[in-house]
């Protein structure tokens, strides 16, 4: 499990889309959704990242160890 700050949206949403298998995001009930590649649950994301002045935690599960590496890789370049 990821918990994650995202500050550059799009960025991270190209490389949840690259991934090979699910990106599964937490929400407030405690559900996993996946989201990659879920064009309608990320356009709302992107809305809520607006809301909050370009910020949104995030809580991820990735179970593709290369997809993980990818999202993480990402998040430490973007930092």
């Amino acid at each position: 499990m990821l918990k994650l700050k995202i500050l550059n949206m799009k960025n991270f949403l190209d490389t949840v889309n690259s991934c090979r298998g699910e990106v599964c995001m937490r929400d407030s009930g405690g559900r996993k959704v996946n989201i990659r590649e879920q064009y309608g649950i990320q356009s709302r994301l992107m809305e809520r990242y607006y809301e909050n002045k370009n910020c949104l935690p995030i809580v991820l599960e990735i179970p593709d160890p290369g997809d993980y590496m990818s999202v993480v890789s990402y998040y430490a370049g973007d930092c």
